[in-house]
């Protein structure tokens, strides 16, 4: 059911204490919910695939552990409600998973503007990413940031395809320095596809 909504309102936020009392229980569900979302491209791209679900769950993370009340609310409403999917997209969190700092500073130096070459292939037809806006994710001298909300449009057309089991679908990075593709399986297709009306 919550698949389907597109908007977090004041009035879908619990008090904090009320949350903190299901939290434990509500984490467990989140996790088996995540699972079909998660899709890996190459050593340490890492798709989250979002909806209401998963951005309620944020929202009340990010309250429990910051406290910050009404205001706080709203700022995170503001956030986070972009990234529900409308009915017509997929939208993702891509985070480049690096453990070592060293490592992951190099790295993220030598995939600047990674988030323009990500995209979405159903049967022969390419979707490209497109990505929130709201902060400059490169730096000016080349580093990407290991965090890009991205956005995959899709016509009434290829949401059809996407629930066609015999079409495939990939997800890919075409950057230079990081060329990845992954193939989507029957479990995250039957997921994502409940994003659609």
């Amino acid at each position: 059911m919550t698949a389907l909504k597109k908007e977090i309102t004041r009035d879908d936020i619990m008090p904090v204490e009320d949350y903190a009392r299901i939290r434990k229980e509500h984490k467990t569900q989140l996790v088996a919910l995540k699972k079909p979302r998660r899709v890996s491209v190459g050593p340490f791209a890492t798709f989250y695939f979002e909806n209401y679900a998963t951005m309620w769950a944020q929202i009340h993370e990010m309250l429990y552990i910051e406290g910050g009340g009404e205001e706080q609310i709203t700022d995170e409403l503001t956030a986070y409600n972009p990234l529900i999917p409308n009915g017509s997209e997929l939208v993702a969190t891509l985070m480049l998973e690096i453990d070592d700092p060293v490592r992951r500073d190099y790295t993220l130096r030598q995939l600047g503007h990674i988030e323009e070459a990500v995209y979405l292939q159903i049967n022969d037809e390419k979707i490209y990413a497109t990505a929130e806006q709201e902060v400059e994710r490169t730096t000016p001298d080349g580093k990407t940031s290991s965090i890009h909300f991205l956005h995959f449009p899709l016509s009434e057309a290829q949401k059809r395809d996407f629930k066609i089991s015999s079409s495939p679908i990939i997800l890919g990075i075409e950057h230079a320095n990081y060329g990845h593709m992954a193939m989507l399986g029957a479990a995250t297709r039957e997921a994502l596809a409940e994003d659609f009306d």
